[in-house]
């Protein structure tokens, strides 16, 4: 079994920032992409970046040159490290591990970018 549990999440200014966070634990191999998605009310779920195991990463075309992935293997732990927020960034982020076909999802984190 695999757990992901998300934290970071609030409510933060336009403009401002927020870094995310996504633990991993569980039954896991070495091999294995985690990402960040987010949804937001009324909305689909949608990309905002993904790194695979050898650290590549690709983002969601309106997170580019504001978000940034990365990722520590020794504390199987993500980041999503959030800057710049505008208000069309509220949703709730959610992180994801695919490993061998299969997907696990964490519960997710709000995010909320208001005056």
């Amino acid at each position: 079994q695999v757990q992901l549990v998300e934290s970071g999440g609030g409510l933060v200014q336009p403009g401002g920032s927020l870094r995310l966070s996504c633990a991993v634990s569980g039954s896991i191999v070495n091999i294995y992409t985690l990402g960040w998605y987010r949804q937001g009310l009324g909305k689909q779920r949608e990309l905002v970046a993904r790194i695979t195991s050898a650290g590549s990463s690709n983002y969601g075309d309106s997170v580019k040159g504001r978000f940034t992935i990365s990722r520590d293997n020794a504390k199987n732990t993500v980041y999503l490290q959030m800057d710049s927020l505008k208000p069309e960034d509220t949703a709730v982020y959610y992180c994801k591990l695919e490993q061998y076909g299969v997907a696990y999802w964490g519960r997710g984190t709000q995010v909320t970018v208001s005056s």
